[in-house]
Order: structure tokens, then C-alpha cells, then sequence
């Protein structure tokens, strides 16, 4: 089991917790929806290609597709791996959570995403996603509903996938141009690089 060890006062406020999750999403997106909401969504990818499968269940794929080459070769009728449901997008599992706009909500929030510790999620990306969603939710607390009443819902979805984690949260916020404040981000660090790399060359010059 992994220790839930985040706390409130923890998480970064403001735009530390955007530069947050732009560092730990892979794909970070916040779009305004036809239902007048806004949502982050988050993509946490990693490479598993054991995830559903045992050292001798490898060892067996492997020995079939050795016998699928012979039969190719042969010009036998050929093995559609479109068929395999290891291939598919199908989610193995998908989570759903609605909470009011009150910070002491990130407790029953942080419990709803251990429901997802038993599935073969590397620990490191289970505790990415884990920050992300803590982080999405506080920021949706404090500063997208910042002035609205207690009762305004908040929404989070969590879904699984063999190689990716989705994380979607919803709010009632004013439209937030995430796009421009990422290019900051990025035009910043671009300019810490050439600084770190200037101070650098001079000293091994």
C-alpha cells in the first residue's frame, strides 16, 4: 500500500501549481465546455508493456508469434493482432467523483484515488497522478471558484488504460487561457537553459 502523504498546505498556490502540473503531465489542456464549465484534462503516459501479463505468459506470446511467422511464411491465412484485447483502448478501470467547492474536501478526494492502488500503475506515476489531481482540485478551489458559494460541484474523473492515466476536473470558473501561461513557463526555462549554459562555458573557459 503507498502512504498518502500529501497535505493542503503542501500544494503550491497560484501559478507554482500550473508550473506544477505542466511539469508532471505529459499532456495538459483547459478548455471551456458548451455546458459553460471549464476542464483540465491531464495525461500521465508510461510504458508497461507487462502490465496484464506474467513472465510465462510472455514467454508464450513470444513462442506464438514465432509460430505466426512460420504460418506467414506459408502463406496460411494470417493472425489478425487487432483481435488481441491487450491492444485496445479499453479503460481498465474509471473513477468518478463529485465534491463541493471546500477545500477540506481534498481528504475524501485524496481517498477516492486510492481506489486505483491495486491496479499495476508504476508507484512513481500512481503518485504523480495522485499530486496532479490533488493540485487540480485545490486550484479549482481557490482560484477558479475563488467568490463562489460553497455548493458550486466540482468534478473529477480519473481512467486507466494500460499505458496512460486520464485525469479530467471540471469547474465553474471564468475561462483561463492555460496555453499563454504555459508558453511562459516554457519561454522561461528556455532562457534559464541559455543562462545555465552561458555561466557554464564560462567557467570551463
Amino acid at each position: 500500500m503507498l502512504d498518502n502523504t500529501l497535505n493542503i498546505a503542501e500544494l503550491p498556490e497560484g501559478g507554482m501549481g500550473i508550473k506544477l502540473m505542466w511539469k508532471l503531465a505529459d499532456e495538459l489542456r483547459y478548455t471551456r465546455t458548451p455546458a459553460h464549465q471549464n476542464c483540465l484534462f491531464i495525461v500521465k503516459s508510461y510504458a508497461q508493456p507487462t502490465l496484464n501479463q506474467s513472465p510465462s505468459s510472455q514467454q508464450d506470446d513470444r513462442v506464438l508469434e514465432q509460430l505466426i511467422d512460420i504460418f506467414n511464411d506459408l502463406k496460411l491465412p494470417k493472425y489478425n493482432k487487432s483481435f488481441n484485447p491487450e491492444n485496445s483502448d479499453t479503460p481498465l478501470q474509471k473513477l468518478g467523483l463529485q465534491v463541493n467547492t471546500d477545500i477540506s474536501a481534498l481528504e475524501r478526494v485524496l481517498k477516492w484515488y486510492e481506489q486505483l492502488q491495486d491496479l499495476p500503475i508504476p508507484e512513481h506515476i500512481w503518485m504523480q497522478g495522485q499530486l496532479a489531481v490533488a493540485e487540480g482540485f485545490t486550484n479549482a478551489v481557490r482560484h477558479a471558484h475563488k467568490g463562489l458559494p460553497l455548493e458550486t460541484p466540482i468534478k473529477l474523473e480519473v481512467t486507466v488504460f494500460n499505458e496512460r492515466l486520464e485525469i479530467k476536473i471540471w469547474d465553474y470558473g471564468q475561462p483561463f487561457d492555460l496555453e499563454a501561461r504555459v508558453k511562459e513557463f516554457r519561454q522561461a526555462n528556455q532562457k534559464y537553459r541559455s543562462l545555465s549554459e552561458e555561466v557554464h562555458s564560462s567557467f570551463v573557459s
